[in-house]
């Protein structure tokens, strides 16, 4: 399952998050994207009824936050995309990241040993940022994260531009066989 964070629904993030998931699906895993983008209205508000209510929903439902958390659920792996703003994750990224996170730490750890992985791109510099934030999700959820070759990024801002980052576009490939590897691993 991926998330792609970038506003643009078919711009660098989606390049790379697609040469992830091709070496996923190439091993015979199903894959989905869902673009979080303009469908999250809110961050999380830390009004704690996700934990009260134990239901592995959050309170709010006026957005696509539920839908995801139930295809985190359902998923083996996770995949969150997000480009580099100022040397951060995008908005929604973060609200997909701290309300999904509360739910799932809060009713039971419930992405504990799924396999997750982050995929950044930025202009120039300031992903690891990006890439480290998004791995604290998973980290504090128990999660398996498999490496890559270099860190999970690519460089590019024009919309295409990370076709042309040769390092970035094998990272990708890469980081989709281990994660795919991994997943088959956990799965027994």
């Amino acid at each position: 399952m991926a998330f792609n964070g970038s506003p643009r629904k078919e711009g660098n993030t989606s390049l790379l998050l697609k040469e992830v998931l091709g070496k996923i699906e190439e091993a015979g895993i199903m894959t989905e994207t869902v673009n979080i983008a303009g469908q999250i209205k809110r961050g999380c508000t830390a009004c704690r009824k996700c934990i009260e209510n134990q239901n592995k929903r959050c309170v709010f439902d006026d957005d696509i936050i539920n839908e995801c958390i139930a295809k985190m659920l359902e998923a083996d792996g996770i995949v969150i995309g997000s480009p580099t703003y100022f040397a951060a994750m995008t908005a929604e990224t973060k609200a997909l990241i701290d309300r999904a996170g509360y739910v799932v730490k809060g009713n039971g750890n419930l992405l504990k040993r799924k396999v997750g992985a982050a995929v950044t791109v930025a202009r120039r510099a300031g992903s690891i940022n990006v890439f480290q934030g998004i791995n604290n999700l998973f980290f504090i959820s128990s999660m398996v994260v498999p490496g890559s070759n270099y860190w999970n990024l690519g460089i590019g801002r024009d919309i295409g531009d990370v076709e042309s980052d040769a390092e970035g576009i094998q990272t990708m490939r890469e980081l989709g066989e281990n994660m795919a590897w991994l997943i088959k691993k956990t799965r027994q």
